[in-house]
C-alpha cells in the first residue's frame, strides 16, 4: 500500500516502455515524453508492451524510488 501525501499528482505514460530502464532512464523519459519534472514529487506510472509489468517512479526528499510489479 503506498500512501500519498496530499497534492500528488499520478501521471500515466502511453506507450510501451523499455522495462529495462532503471530511475535515471525513467526519469529522462519523465522529462522527454512526459514534459515534467521528475523531482516533483508526483508519481509516473509505466507500463511494458505486453501491459503485464508496471514500473512507478517517485521522488521523496529522501530521494527517488522505484517499484515495480
Amino acid at each position: 500500500m503506498l500512501t500519498l501525501p496530499h497534492g500528488v499528482r499520478i501521471y500515466l505514460a502511453c506507450g510501451a516502455t523499455d522495462m529495462r530502464k532503471a530511475i535515471d532512464g525513467l526519469a529522462a523519459q519523465t522529462r522527454s515524453v512526459l514534459d515534467r519534472d521528475p523531482f516533483a514529487g508526483h508519481l509516473f506510472v509505466f507500463c511494458n508492451r505486453r501491459r503485464n509489468r508496471l514500473k512507478i517512479l517517485y521522488w521523496e526528499e529522501s530521494g527517488g524510488r522505484g517499484r515495480s510489479k
